[in-house]
């Protein structure tokens, strides 16, 4: 059963070490009809949310806390604000940005989450709708540039053929040699 309530106040809220506010979120992702994604353009499926003050749409992401991990604070993100649940995956990357409501900087970090459970009921739900599309639509709609960035990072992923793990890449001994 998941928690009904959102966690709410900045008092446990992490800030770097030059006072911006950090956050982390998660592209929340599924393919169609339960497919493995033969083709990215009509199988993918990713989770938008709208704003909670606003029209506009997003992905769900919000404070990270102290007593929580990065990838915990993304998935709890995840489940308040859009209802869902899953495996969070690689890290997108890393942003700085400037809050339009508090007009200050933050620092986002967002993952791909595979989502494996949709839930009926989710703390947010009164205040959001969510809506599956394709990522070509949610790179249209999404209002922050920083969130299209992490989008098409995670289509370049998806997309990408398996590389090597960095375990089995040989390694140079001399780390100062240099090859034209």
């Amino acid at each position: 059963m998941a928690c009904l309530v959102s966690r709410t106040g900045r008092e446990s809220q992490r800030y770097n070490n030059l006072g911006c506010r950090q956050v982390a979120g998660c592209i929340p992702y599924r393919y169609k009809n339960g497919s493995g994604g033969n083709t990215i353009d009509t199988e993918l499926e990713v989770l938008v949310i709208s704003s909670q003050k606003g029209q506009g749409l997003t992905f769900p992401k919000g404070g990270w806390e102290l007593d929580e991990s990065l990838e915990e604070a993304a998935s709890r993100e995840s489940l308040e604000e859009a209802g869902v649940r899953g495996n969070v995956e690689c890290e997108l990357g890393k942003w700085s940005f400037i809050s339009k409501r508090y007009a200050t900087y933050y620092e986002g970090y967002m993952f791909a989450l595979l989502v494996k459970e949709q839930l009926d009921l989710w703390p947010e739900k009164n205040f959001r709708r969510r809506i599956w599309m394709t990522a070509a639509e949610a790179r249209e709609v999404c209002q922050h540039g920083w969130m299209k960035e992490a989008l098409d990072k995670l289509v370049e992923r998806l997309t990408a053929p398996q590389q090597p793990r960095e375990e089995d890449v040989p390694r140079c001994v001399n780390t100062n040699l240099f090859y034209a």
